[in-house]
């Protein structure tokens, strides 16, 4: 089965910069939809950023200038550059993917998730 597991998360203090990346591994066909999403105690999961199979991307306000979302479809590969990072930026990261979109929907669930990365920002 399809597996995306993410790496790059940890700690880095406020203002500096971290990037995460999800590999695919298993059966795909061509490019979809892919994305990163957030959680952390007392907030809703947020859809951080999502990146069509053509590239066009979204971003969620609270990131918009900060993060750049891309994808390298030779490695299966997706990754996410945080820049200027914030305390509340804490959370963790998991990528996931929607297999049957070639384009991105932001009221249709993701079919499958990774685990997730840790990143944690101090002061």
């Amino acid at each position: 089965q399809v597996q995306l597991v993410e790496s790059g998360g940890g700690s880095v203090q406020a203002g500096g910069s971290l990037r995460l990346s999800c590999v695919v591994s298993g059966h795909t066909v061509g490019t979809y939809c892919m994305g990163w999403f957030r959680e952390s105690p007392g907030k809703e999961i947020e859809r951080v950023a999502t990146i069509d199979s053509d590239g066009t991307t979204a971003y969620a306000d609270s990131v918009k200038g900060r993060f750049t979302i891309s994808r390298d479809n030779a490695k299966k590969t997706l990754y996410l550059q945080m820049n200027s990072l914030k305390l509340e930026d804490t959370a963790t990261y998991s990528c996931a993917a929607d297999l049957l979109m070639r384009w991105c929907n932001p009221g249709r669930p993701m079919d499958h998730w990774g685990k997730g990365t840790l990143v944690t920002i101090s002061s």
